[in-house]
Formats: structure tokens, sequence, C-alpha cells
């Protein structure tokens, strides 16, 4: 069986390829722009086949899928970073909207009949209020965010090309899921790696900065998500969405005291301005029934596990980087 990931040097795409090099009679295609930075996938190098593309070309995009000629295809390629979507919205639509078509568009041209896996988010669903929890996928789409509009664009493009072509597509819409090698710019790692740097006394201050601690999240590891993601192919019915989530409810601020009883630095915690949004989605629990009835699927990695992985995670990088 030949699987495509698009995006295997970012977060998800490496877990993916780090779980599917481990089952038997699947060879791995990995498509990266030619510039991608390559530390996420160090470890399955010389186990999967690399492929440069860009979501922007067409053309290359075209020829990837025909050299390939895969059985399945994860599209995790995205510009996925919400506040960045509000500083470059037109990047955010042309990488998430115009790179899906580009995606679909060649496997029709190709004439061939992968499952494609199209990775939106909870943030097509955007702010919600108590009344419409638990989230499931009958909640209308309110997006907060340019990259939520994409990914609500995204996610309506591979129903629509599932409904004219019968394209065999299942959607996810993917809440909050982090673990070791997410972004620093994201959340959890934010607050690992300012915790480490307070340990390591690289940091010039005593101070943990913080956004919104209020926003409720459900939390989900890394490692549990791209096993949802290859269950959900093999499942799965086509043309539907399933919400994926963990189990796991908390508040940003509850979460970041989670992390502090794992050292023994008291820093003091102080908002940042510039770290909350202009609009912010602020309460997202899930109802992940649908997933859970079709796939009988359940996360597996406990919610502190996950993040002492990435409090240690961030604690080898600080000390790699000051040595």
């Amino acid at each position: 069986m030949n699987v495509m990931i698009t995006g295997v040097t970012g977060f998800a795409g490496s877990y993916l390829a780090e779980y599917l090099v481990n089952k038997p009679d699947v060879n791995v295609f990995g498509l990266k722009r030619w510039n991608s930075p390559l530390e996420n996938i160090y470890s399955v190098m010389d186990k999967i086949n690399l492929i440069n593309f860009d979501l922007g070309d067409p053309h290359s995009i075209y020829r990837a899928v025909k050299e390939v000629k895969p059985d399945k295809i994860f599209h995790l390629a995205a510009q996925s970073y919400v506040p960045m979507s509000f500083k470059a919205p037109i990047d955010t639509m042309r990488a998430n909207v115009f790179g899906t078509i580009n995606l679909l568009e060649a496997v029709l041209e190709n004439g061939l009949d992968p499952v494609i896996h199209v990775c939106t988010s909870s943030e097509v669903y955007g702010q919600v209020t108590q009344e419409d929890l638990p989230i499931d996928e009958s909640t209308p789409f309110r997006p907060q965010s340019p990259y939520g509009v994409s990914k609500v664009a995204e996610d309506m493009l591979a129903y629509q090309y599932y409904q004219t072509y019968g394209l065999k597509i299942v959607r996810t819409r993917s809440f909050t899921h982090t673990g070791p090698r997410s972004k620093q710019v994201f959340v959890a790692p934010a607050f690992a790696k300012q915790i480490a740097e307070i340990e390591l006394g690289v940091k010039k201050d005593n101070t943990v900065y913080v956004g919104n601690l209020d926003s409720v999240r459900t939390f989900l590891d890394i490692r549990d998500m791209v096993e949802a993601y290859w269950t959900l192919t093999e499942k799965g019915t086509y043309g539907e969405a399933y919400n994926i989530a963990g189990d796991y409810t908390c508040t940003v601020g509850e979460m970041l005291n989670v992390l502090l009883t794992m050292t023994e630095v008291k820093p003091e915690i102080v908002v940042d301005p510039e770290l909350l949004r202009k609009s912010d989605v602020t309460l997202q629990v899930p109802d992940t029934r649908k997933f859970k009835a079709a796939t009988n699927w359940t996360p597996r990695i406990e919610f502190k596990e996950t993040l002492s992985d990435i409090l240690n995670f961030w604690r080898e990088q600080v000390h790699r980087e000051n040595q």
C-alpha cells in the first residue's frame, strides 16, 4: 500500500510517518517543501520516501500524485497558526483552500481512487455558548479567524468533491492536540519552554508570560491523534465529518498549573497583551461519540504524561541551545 502524507515534516505529519513505518506492507511517501526543516523526521528518514512539492503549485502536486499513485492520502499540510492568519489571511487561504483544491484536482486528473483524509479543525465551530455544548458535528460553523474560515472552506470542498466526483474522502475536525515537537507558539510548549528556561537560568526574569488562561480546551496527545487518523481511513464512512478529541477538558490556566507541579521553580505569571487574540475561541468541549462509534477508538496516553513529555522535550532543547 502506498500512503502519501502532505506536510510530512510538520508536527502531525512527522508523528503519522513514525506511526506508519511500523505497519507491514505500507510504503510511506512524504511530501514537503524543498526547504522544510527535517529535524522532525530524522528518526524515519531512511524509512520513508521524500518528494518535494508546493501546495501552491498544482503542477508539482500533479506530478507527485502521478509518481506515487497513492492508495491513501493524508492531507495535513497547512498554515495552521491562528494568530498568523490575522497577519497573513491571503497566504492562509492560498495554502489551506487552494492547496486542497490542487490536491483533489490532481487525484481526479490522474484518474486515481485513493482514500483521502482531509484534516480540518475545531476552529470551524468558532465561539460557542454553553447551550451548544458538547460540540457535535451538526454544530453551526462560526469561525473567529481567517484560519477558521479557511478550514470551513477546506471542509466544504472535501464534502463537495465527495458528492460531485465520488472521491473517497473522510474529514476530521481535530480539537486541541499537543505533544513533544509542537512549536513553541502553541500554548503547552510555550509554557514548557519558559519553565525550562527558568530552570536552566537562561531566562532573564522569573516570569511565565501567558495569554487568556480562562479558555477551555479539551486536550489529546498527538500520538493518539495520528492513530485516530489512520483508524478513520480504515473504518470511517466516506463523505462524513468526524470530531476527534481527547477526554481531558480544563482551562489553559489549569493546564499551566499541572505543568508547574512538575518543576521546582515558582515563576510569576504575567498576561502578555500580545498573546491575546482579536477574537478568540474560548470554549471547546467536543462530542466525539460519532467517531468512537464508527471506530471503537479511544485515547491511550494520559494528559499528565503528555505534559511531562513536552516539558522534558523543551528541557533538552533549551539545554542544547545553551551549551
